[in-house]
């Protein structure tokens, strides 16, 4: 079984990223990203560093806006940075306060700023084929699979999770690269016997060793983009060692989807610092 190492196919598209942010530079633009966190849950905060560190390293300006629960907040921070002309991308971390729900905040971001892709408008012109910021971990999972050269076109998917933020965008994403793909659950019948079938299976259920021997055909490509907090550590939705000389191709949690996604919403706010840089009219 081949490991597909996200920390290095990371550090390769960095190096692109600097690259852009060096180019921007020369024209007085410095991409900048703005990431507000309604509250103080832990994991929000500590991704939020790994994110912050990472876009030092790469030259995107970083700003931090922790902020209460409260929803009056968070709106008022999201309508200031959708007009600051200085800020290129913008993130609201989960969870969210209570009572407002992922569209409503996502509503509350431009798509030209929205490099996660949590506008409504931004999935609809995803599904449309129309350019747009896909969800970063979405676009990880197709980025991890085109750099780990599986092949995609005529290949089946099986996308575990229904979600806006993985699921479903993923699948759009894979029908876009001539996958066909059938979308599951955890409350598919037969959900093994359906993921058997496939060349390649994305776990994004968020049920930590969802993903047995059994889900899996020999030699397929097992995309884990699983990343619960347990007594154990950090797991992922694929039980590795039971998978361990059945699939092809596996990504590790840690280590896998997960850092590319943190560059791709990198490289996605040096793309809306271009383009907001460009001439109009």
């Amino acid at each position: 079984m081949r490991l597909l190492d996200g920390r290095a196919m990371a550090a390769e598209i960095g190096r692109g990223v600097v690259d852009e942010v060096a180019h921007l530079a020369e024209t007085g633009v410095t991409p900048t990203l703005a990431v507000v966190v309604p509250g103080t849950d832990p994991a929000a905060l500590s991704y939020v560093r790994v994110l912050e560190r990472t876009a030092g390293r790469v030259g995107v300006g970083f700003q931090l806006h922790q902020l209460t629960s409260d929803p009056r907040e968070l709106t008022a921070a999201l309508g200031r940075l959708a007009a600051d002309p200085a800020v290129h991308g913008v993130i609201a971390q989960t969870p969210l306060p209570a009572g407002m729900t992922a569209g409503e905040v996502g509503d509350l971001i431009p798509p030209g700023k929205d490099v996660d892709g949590m506008n409504p408008v931004s999935l609809g012109r995803l599904a449309l084929g129309l350019p747009a910021f896909a969800p970063a971990t979405a676009e990880a999972v197709v980025e991890v699979l085109r750099r780990g050269e599986v092949a995609m076109s005529g290949a089946r998917a099986c996308v575990i999770g229904r979600g806006a933020v993985v699921g479903k965008p993923a699948a759009l994403l894979l029908l876009a690269e001539n996958a066909t793909v059938t979308v599951c659950h955890t409350r598919t019948s037969g959900l093994a016997t359906v993921a058997h079938e496939a060349d390649i299976v994305v776990a994004a259920a968020g049920r930590p060793g969802l993903v047995g021997a059994g889900f899996v055909r020999p030699g397929a490509a097992v995309i884990d983009v699983g990343t619960s907090v347990t007594d154990a550590g950090l797991r992922g939705d694929v039980d590795a060692d039971a998978i361990v000389g059945v699939a092809g191709v596996l990504t590790p949690v840690p280590g896998g989807v997960g850092p590319v996604t943190t560059m791709i919403l990198l490289r996605h706010t040096v793309q809306a610092a271009s383009h907001a840089s460009r001439p109009t009219g």
